[in-house]
């Protein structure tokens, strides 16, 4: 419930600040995450429950278990995490500082929704090549467009340029379209003209939004666990943001809308699997006081370890072939998604327990581990 709730802040905030299709998804976001806690506690426990009664499908192997109680899928190997902490540190810190320094100096590739211009939208009659509709584009100047398919068959196509195009320019590629398609002005089904000022209201809406929900989930977190936790989660949340936004800096990658709802999504998400770590890290405080603080840590993340990866790949998964054979509307929804969810497992691992595990030795130790903890 933690990891979930801390979820639905995300979406809310991104409901209450996003427009359109953002909007769409967050709604659709938080009824998935009520869908998914109903299904997983009632609906997957009850198919559990008649399948392990089964005479047939019963057996462990059915249950990624072996004979011997093990399971199939376990890393048998314990990695010691906190003593390698200072590593992670340096890599995040040269990939980060590295991907804000080289997007400061060339600039950050802003889509039409940061810089304004011209969105037209035409109905075709049929379904043409984006790559011909690109070359009647050029021969009318221009050369930087985004191009989306749009209606049943997809027999309109929706352009949208990071100029804006005066009537005289938007006359003459209409001309040039009743060249080459046989297009009329009656063909146009909507234009839209917007200025940068639209981009910038984007970007404050998307600064508020993330500072907002980090806000929100932090003051869940520490009411839920403590302050530490809820530091050390939101510390991982910055983290990565900053690695995401660095990748879009390095790549020089399009920036537009879906980028601002990739990245809210990626907030709810990398402090789901945080969450996970550090239940098991308040667990493991109230039952193990005996042992020392890094090593109770890193035994904590070697027992969510598997259950991690497993997540994140589930998710990969998904995603791929919507990145792969989806619009590009979706492929820039997906692709900071895609390096959130990366970024996302390996902050939740070698990030946030590890912050968590600095601010314990500062404070003199955690309330759920007593007073031996501070002897260790």
């Amino acid at each position: 419930m933690d990891s979930q709730i801390t979820t639905i802040i995300a979406a809310i905030v991104l409901y209450q600040f996003g427009t359109g299709a953002v909007r769409g998804f967050s709604v659709t976001l938080m009824i998935g995450i009520v869908a998914s806690i109903f299904t997983a506690t009632i609906i997957t426990q009850l198919f559990l429950g008649l399948i392990s009664e089964s005479k047939r499908f019963g057996a462990k192997k059915y249950f990624g278990m072996n004979e011997d109680n093990t399971p199939k899928f376990a890393l048998n190997r314990q990695f010691s995490f906190i003593r390698h902490r200072k590593k992670y540190y340096a890599i995040a810190a040269i990939v980060i500082i590295a991907g804000l320094v080289v997007g400061g100096i060339r600039g950050y590739n802003y889509g039409i929704d940061f810089t304004g211009g011209t969105m037209m939208q035409f109905d075709m009659g049929k379904q043409v090549e984006l790559s011909k509709i690109s070359d009647s584009l050029e021969a009318v100047g221009i050369e930087s467009a985004d191009l989306v398919y749009a209606g049943q068959n997809n027999n309109e196509v929706i352009i949208r340029t990071m100029s804006a195009l005066d009537n005289a320019e938007r006359n003459q590629l209409i001309e040039q379209f009743n060249k080459d398609f046989g297009v009329t002005e009656k063909n146009v089904m909507s234009l839209e003209q917007f200025g940068p000022s639209v981009g910038k209201d984007l970007r404050n809406n998307a600064i508020k939004s993330v500072i907002i929900a980090s806000i929100g989930m932090l003051i869940y977190i520490i009411f839920r666990f403590e302050w530490k936790f809820g530091f050390a989660a939101i510390t991982g949340v910055a983290h990565d943001i900053l690695t995401v936004i660095a990748f879009y800096g390095i790549f020089h990658v399009t920036i537009n809308s879906p980028f601002i709802a990739g990245i809210l999504t990626v907030v709810g998400y990398s402090i789901n699997d945080t969450i996970v770590i550090f239940d098991r890290i308040r667990e493991n405080l109230g039952t193990m006081k005996k042992n020392k603080t890094e090593d109770l840590i890193d035994m904590s993340i070697n027992q969510t370890l598997s259950r991690s990866i497993m997540t994140s790949a589930t998710t990969l998964v998904v995603m791929i072939p919507l990145f792969v054979l989806t619009s590009s509307t979706i492929r820039e929804f997906m692709l900071p998604l895609f390096i959130g969810v990366l970024v996302g497992t390996m902050s939740s691992i070698f990030m946030c327990s590890p912050i968590y595990y600095e601010l314990t030795k500062l404070s003199g130790g955690s309330k759920y581990h007593g007073k031996k903890s501070k002897a260790n």
